[in-house]
C-alpha cells in the first residue's frame, strides 16, 4: 500500500472510530462484570474449553475472548444480533441477548484475564508478512504489538488462534452469503488485496506473537 493508500485508510478509519464511538456511547449501557459472569454458561461450552474446535463454516478453533476488550466484545454480539457478521449459533445466541446482557457479558470477559500486558514491540515479524502488514496497514488499527488498538473497538488480534484470524480475514470477502460473512467495508477493503494464502501467512504470524488474550476453563456449575 503506498503512502496516499495508507494515510487515506487512517483517516477513513479515524472518522469511523469517532462515529462509532458517539453511537456507541449513547447506546450502550454500564457493563456489570458480576452479572456477566453470571450470564457466562451459555459462552463457556465453546469459549471456556482450551482449543475447542467450531466446524462452520470449516473446522476452526473458536477465539480467544478473555482478555479481550469491552467494547469490541460488545460490538461483536450486537453484529451478530443484527446479522452485519453472519454466523448461525453466534446469531441464535446474540439474538437472545438484551442491550444489557451484552454489556455485561463483555465486562466480565473483558476482565477475565487480568494482569497480563503485552510487550511494547511484538516479535518481529519475516520479510515477506512483514511486507504484508505494511501492505494492510494492520498497525494503523491493531497498534504497534497488535494488542493496542487505536480504538477499544477494534480487536486485540495478537496471540489470537492462527485458525480462527484466518477464517475471520476470510469472511469480510465472501458476499451475498445468508451463512458467512461480515458486513466491514474498512476490513473488506483491506482483506480483498490479499490472496487467502496471504491472509493465512498474516494470521499465522499474529498467532506467534505474545498478546493478552487467553481462553480461561470455567465451571460448569457455580
Amino acid at each position: 500500500m503506498n503512502q496516499t493508500m495508507t494515510t487515506l485508510l487512517k483517516s477513513v478509519v479515524a472518522s469511523a472510530t469517532v462515529v462509532a464511538a458517539l453511537g456507541a456511547h449513547a447506546q450502550t449501557p454500564a457493563g456489570d462484570v458480576k452479572a456477566g459472569e453470571s450470564k457466562a454458561a451459555m459462552c463457556i461450552g465453546c469459549h471456556g474449553i482450551p482449543g475447542y474446535q467450531n466446524s462452520f463454516p470449516e473446522i476452526h478453533k473458536v477465539p480467544k475472548i478473555s482478555g479481550q476488550s469491552a467494547p469490541y466484545i460488545a460490538g461483536a454480539l450486537q453484529a451478530y444480533r443484527k446479522g452485519d457478521r453472519k454466523h448461525p449459533t453466534m446469531r441464535g445466541i446474540a439474538g437472545s441477548l438484551s442491550d444489557q446482557d451484552i454489556a455485561d457479558l463483555a465486562a466480565f470477559y473483558a476482565g477475565h484475564n487480568p494482569g497480563v500486558t503485552a510487550p511494547e514491540q511484538p516479535k518481529a515479524a519475516p520479510a515477506a508478512v512483514a511486507a504484508l502488514l505494511e501492505k494492510g496497514a494492520c498497525v494503523s488499527c491493531h497498534g504497534a504489538n497488535f494488542s493496542k488498538p487505536i480504538d477499544p473497538s477494534y480487536p486485540k488480534v495478537a496471540g489470537q488462534y492462527a485458525d480462527y484470524l484466518y477464517v475471520a480475514l476470510k469472511s469480510y470477502n465472501v458476499q451475498g452469503n445468508p451463512y458467512i460473512g461480515r458486513a466491514n467495508p474498512i476490513m473488506a477493503g483491506i482483506t480483498q488485496q490479499f490472496s487467502n494464502a496471504e491472509l493465512k501467512q498474516i494470521a499465522n504470524y499474529l498467532a506467534t506473537v505474545q498478546g493478552e488474550l487467553a481462553t480461561k476453563p470455567q465451571p460448569r456449575f457455580r
